[in-house]
């Protein structure tokens, strides 16, 4: 019973603001390292704070940008049944790539497909935290 008490605190913890946001933060300079080492020609991260500022500034550039690309383009969206949302996401890292020093991504085919791979990468690491 005491090990529930304890789990169920630290969900509480987890769900509340900043430390969840600084547990998703690692969770994407991580999955960006791992893109970047399996995948060297499509995705090249000079050092751990590159991969730091690249996951933040995604984040951010996600949180305020995203949306309005995905309001705007919502007619192509629709015709192409959601697939287009690939091309929106790899322009986001593309254009967080263009941004951040020491964060390369290969063209954009590489930033479509290396969004894939770190979305996917990062919805395996996130698995490992409670829900």
């Amino acid at each position: 019973m005491g090990m529930e008490m304890a789990y169920t605190g630290m969900e509480s913890i987890l769900k509340g603001g900043t430390m969840f946001f600084i547990l998703r933060l690692i969770i994407n300079v991580v999955a960006i390292l791992i893109i970047s080492y399996l995948f060297p020609r499509m995705i090249r991260v000079d050092g751990f704070l590159a991969a730091l500022v690249a996951a933040f500034l995604l984040g951010i550039v996600n949180t305020i940008l995203r949306p309005v690309l995905v309001l705007l383009t919502f007619p192509i969206t629709l015709l192409t049944l959601g697939l287009f949302l690939l091309v929106i996401n790899g322009l986001m890292l593309w254009l967080v790539s263009a941004l951040v020093r020491g964060f390369h991504v290969s063209g954009f085919w590489g930033a479509v497909l290396g969004s894939i791979l770190i979305s996917i990468v990062s919805w395996i690491l996130s698995r490992f935290l409670p829900s």
